[in-house]
């Protein structure tokens, strides 16, 4: 099984790819989400990083992000950033 994720910015779409578990950096703070994890929303801290694994015994890629949500939904994570790097 394997998690569909989007990373978006208000300039373009950053990725869109099938990934194992993205660690995202609420606000309240950070959480993981495999496939399957319960619908939810969150915003994200300022100036905080994604933590990627593409797969399950791999090491994590980080995308800085500035500011934004993220929304977990039946389709699977979608990370609305200010900006990402």
């Amino acid at each position: 099984m394997a998690l569909h994720f989007e990373l978006v910015t208000p300039e373009r779409l950053v990725r869109s790819e099938e990934v194992h578990m993205v660690v995202v950096p609420g606000a309240e703070g950070d959480f993981g989400v495999l496939e399957g994890h319960s619908p939810m929303m969150s915003t994200l801290r300022d100036d905080a990083v994604l933590q990627v694994w593409t797969s399950a015994g791999g090491a994590p890629e980080t995308i800085t992000v500035a500011g934004g949500f993220a929304e977990v939904s039946g389709k699977g994570l979608t990370v609305l950033a200010e900006s990402a790097a």
